[in-house]
């Protein structure tokens, strides 16, 4: 599988590093540890195959030009029944189109029609933590709602990421081709 993602300004990216080590610190959560090298990230795409040769020149070709957009994250939310916890952008214009240009360019390789990142379906969040028992998830819930400041991001670099799986298990992520936006 694979995964268009946006990642942020590094001082973001250091928050959210930090707050995944405080949570293990605190035998709360490990998601920062289950994935190798795993970055935070707002998910704009998923794919099932990919010719990543053509999709990486379309990537290159319609990112080219495109700017880095700020979002500002100040929701805590859950998906219901998941156990996963995240903070959520308010969907501003600019992140809203950002999204939808990409769909647009990229309608061609769309190969999974149930994608809950497809316009119309799509939350757009940060995950915190997964795979959570519902104490966890409580426990997880009530030290971010504590210990979380509204973040102002920067969104500054787009990725096309590859999932490595095993037993049917996500296990890391390689990054297939990365751009920096400008």
């Amino acid at each position: 599988m694979y995964g268009v993602i946006a990642c942020f300004d590094s001082q973001t990216e250091k928050y959210f590093k930090n707050l995944w080590k405080l949570l293990v610190e605190n035998d709360i959560s490990y998601y920062s540890e289950e994935v190798e090298d795993r970055r935070p990230h707002i998910t704009i795409a998923d794919h099932n195959r990919l010719d990543e040769k053509k999709f990486i020149e379309d990537m290159d070709k319609f990112y080219g030009s495109k700017s880095g957009i700020q979002v500002t994250l100040s929701v805590l939310g859950t998906f219901l029944n998941s156990g996963t916890l995240f903070v959520v952008p308010t969907l501003s214009k600019e992140l809203l189109n950002f999204h939808n240009a990409h769909h647009e360019y990229f309608k061609q390789y769309n190969d999974e029609p149930n994608s809950f990142y497809l316009p119309g379906k799509w939350i757009p969040h940060c995950t915190i933590a997964n795979r959570l028992s519902q104490e966890k998830l409580v426990e997880a819930f009530n030290y971010c709602s504590q210990n979380i400041d509204i973040i102002k991001a920067q969104i500054s670099e787009i990725s096309l990421i590859k999932v490595k799986y095993e037993n049917n298990k996500s296990v890391g992520v390689s990054t297939i081709f990365s751009k920096k936006l400008r």
